[in-house]
């Protein structure tokens, strides 16, 4: 059983204030209690931020030598726990084994890897005329990290910072504390200096809310629901602190009629079930030509049937369990709402996968011939579910494409790069891929509309944690 009965403020590991409750922590894929985890309140929240505030001025002083170095301790370390975090995750969000290792725990070190990068090449001061312009880290920020991609958006947001020369108080999901308790652990034998970084464990409502609205705290940069990143940035208003979030999506996937059909739509299919569909970008909307409607639903049927759904501790389940009780019956009830609305179900539908008598499991779903008015095609759902629409030419494909208040990604498939990337520019994305390429990890990721403000990566996450000052003379 893990006990998670400590967090780390000021460079030690401390037990919480007085009356703090304990959560199980849940394997859902066996529905077992594997351990419990400490919910910390206002006080840990004020503990920690007064730790990084106290450590500020001499780490946002240190020379670029010194963060590098620094990060590439972790760098070292967190490669020598590779193991440790992939097995974390498996066991506290039900994702298969191969996939916690070969994607869930390195996307981790990439980003680590690259924020590194970005501090190398950072250029922090630029001379127009007589006016130097300096870019200073910008104080205290606080994390709120989500449990769908853990260790990943932890390492995301906390290199960057550390990169700027901010201190940091993290704040993992609850719901995914495990890899977030060994990052602090690879904190701690890097010797990063006291209240450098400091993480504390709590929900949304309590931590969450208290170090949105904390006046010691200069920026907050929260992953999650839309919902709640609207939550912290009205408790942020208050102190007018910068406010980053990387929030929902209800990415289109736009398959052009000159497209490799089979590769597009079989490469959409694996790329929306992928985590159990539990993925900001996944491309929940798959848009089709019209004349082509059924060939993709013969394509994309298949391509679910040979998913296998179960045990994650098998090299042969590709798709593991939801991540959490709640959002297994949310996805159980917006699967229900989709046929309630007359979809076209052609893959899945309600209940766990056949063979399957527990365990937070959803049968990967497919609805056919969906309007972009549907419900299926509209609500995040954060599960492995996918709604095939069809159009009748590409400006209209265009048009649904951008009918979301979503704008985090967007796809495109075609046979003719100038006709993809034409089409790649009118979408209203933050991120968009041709033909399946993978984006720099360097490269800025972030959301137009309600996907959220700011963006992470590389030199432009780093930006994010800096202030700008100019000084004539």
């Amino acid at each position: 059983m893990y006990q998670l009965d400590q967090f780390y403020i000021g460079g030690q590991w401390v037990a919480p204030a007085a009356g703090a409750g304990r959560l199980d922590i849940v394997n859902p894929a066996t529905e077992a209690v594997i351990g419990r985890v400490a919910m910390g309140g206002a006080a840990d929240v004020d503990a920690a931020v007064a730790a990084a505030r106290a450590a500020f001025p001499a780490w946002s002083a240190t020379t670029r030598e010194t963060r590098v170095d620094v990060l590439s301790r972790l760098i070292a370390l967190y490669k020598a726990r590779m193991d440790d975090i992939a097995l974390a995750i498996h066991h506290e969000i039900g994702a298969p084994q191969w996939l916690c290792k070969v994607k869930q725990a390195p996307l981790g070190l990439q980003m680590l890897e690259s924020a590194l990068a970005a501090l190398k090449e950072a250029d922090f001061t630029r001379q127009l005329g007589g006016t130097e312009v300096v870019s200073e880290p910008i104080g205290v920020a606080a994390l709120i990290t989500p449990w769908n991609w853990p260790v990943t958006t932890i390492a995301t947001k906390v290199g960057s910072a550390l990169a700027a020369g901010c201190t940091v108080v993290l704040k993992p999901s609850e719901l995914a504390p495990l890899d977030a308790r060994i990052f602090a652990e690879i904190v701690h034998a890097a010797e990063v200096p006291a209240g450098v970084f400091n993480m504390v464990y709590g929900d949304g409502p309590t931590v969450g809310a208290a170090l949105s609205r904390h006046g010691d705290v200069d920026v907050i940069s929260i992953t999650g629901s839309t919902r709640a990143g609207i939550e912290v940035a009205a408790a942020a208003a208050g102190t007018v602190k910068r406010v980053l979030q990387e929030l929902g999506g209800k990415s289109a996937n736009v398959i052009l009629d000159d497209a490799d059909l089979r590769a597009a739509v079989s490469d959409g299919v694996v790329s929306c079930m992928i985590n159990s569909g539990q993925t900001c970008v996944a491309p929940t909307r798959m848009l089709v030509p019209r004349h082509l409607h059924e060939q993709v639903v013969a394509i994309a049927a298949a391509t679910v049937a040979a998913l296998k759904v179960g045990d994650p501790t098998l090299p042969e389940s590709k798709v593991g369990s939801m991540a959490n009780r709640a959002q297994f019956e949310k996805v159980q009830r917006l699967i229900g709402i989709g046929i309630e609305e007359g979809g076209q179900v052609v893959a899945g539908g309600v209940g766990r996968p056949e063979g399957l008598a527990s365990g937070y499991f959803v049968r990967p779903t497919i609805f056919a011939n969906i309007r972009n008015d549907a419900t299926v095609a509209r609500e995040e759902i954060f599960g492995p579910v996918l709604a095939i629409l069809p159009y009748d030419s590409e400006e209209e494909a265009i048009a649904i494409a951008n009918d979301t208040e979503y704008g985090l990604a967007a796809y495109v498939w075609s046979g003719d790069p100038a006709r993809a990337r034409r089409v790649a520019g009118r979408l209203q994305a933050g991120m968009v891929r041709i033909n399946g390429a993978q984006p720099h990890s360097g490269a800025p990721f972030g959301g137009y509309k309600r996907s959220g403000n700011g963006r992470e990566f590389g030199s432009y996450g780093l930006a994010e944690y800096m202030e700008i000052k100019a000084i004539a003379a």
